[in-house]
């Protein structure tokens, strides 16, 4: 069972032992570089770098297209992902994994789906669950498992454009609207991911308030700091979530329309 793995930099040590294989596919959107990790038990590891290697493509300029493709072309049935958030919600403090099951798309410029009628067929996709059950269970599961505590199993994404960070009006409109976290990479990923027919869910690693929550201003050193201490923890989470996934044809995700 091939599992994707879509992260920022620092999770292709994932395993100690494993050492990852680069491989680049070619996509009608683009070249994708992956990385290939054993992960032992039949299955492997698709480690993509959304922000690609040394973190130098910025979250609007992202080849969301190429990359959910080039997982489906590689065989990926699972795609698990991870986004740094700042915080609207109180009860979800830098530090705290939240799996969201909810998004609130206000991206402004980025293509956001396969399906541009250019084969003459107009199709529609269901979003209704945008994150797959199944996977988000194992992720709580896991980090159970791993850590021997309890992440928040729900939350609602607010995804931004970028790269600017949001004013603080921006923020009390999204936690008006019932907004949780806030980041600018998990939309159009999530919605191509499930027109791809993939099973797909996000961990959320909280990195800092957002703006006008606490009056401070967002430094990138703070949102470092928070990802940099938690790290070691959202790896052996991580490792536990994908001894859990199952690759399961009856889900709901892999039929995304009729």
């Amino acid at each position: 069972m091939r599992i994707g793995l879509i992260a920022g930099s620092g999770i292709e040590d994932l395993y100690d032992k494993a050492r990852p294989r680069a491989h680049s596919v070619a996509t009608e959107f683009g070249q994708v570089l992956v990385f290939l990790l054993d992960a032992g038990d039949d299955r492997e590891v698709v480690f993509l770098p959304r922000h690609g290697k040394g973190h130098s493509i910025p979250p609007h300029r992202i080849n969301y297209r190429a990359n959910i493709r080039a997982l489906a072309r590689l065989g990926c049935t699972c795609v698990i992902s991870t986004n740094a958030v700042g915080s609207m919600n109180e009860k979800m403090e830098p530090g705290d994994f939240v799996v969201c099951d909810q998004f609130l798309d206000f991206t402004k410029q980025r293509p956001l789906t396969f399906f541009d009628g250019d084969d003459g067929v107009v199709r529609h996709v269901d979003v209704t669950e945008p994150y797959c059950p199944r996977v988000r269970e194992a992720m709580r599961e896991g980090c159970i498992a791993a850590l021997d505590e309890e992440l928040h199993p729900t939350g609602v994404y607010v995804c931004a454009e970028g790269p600017r960070f949001e004013t603080a009006a921006e923020i009390a409109m999204y936690r008006q609207l019932g907004g949780d976290v806030v980041g600018m990479t998990g939309v159009p990923e999530a919605v191509l991911a499930r027109e791809a027919g993939l099973c797909y869910a996000t961990v959320c690693v909280v990195s800092n308030w957002a703006a006008g929550i606490t009056g401070n201003r967002i430094s990138h050193e703070e949102v470092m700091e928070i990802m940099e201490r938690r790290q070691s923890d959202l790896q052996r989470m991580l490792r536990e979530t994908i001894a859990r996934v199952i690759d399961d044809e009856k889900c709901s995700c892999r039929r995304p329309f009729v």
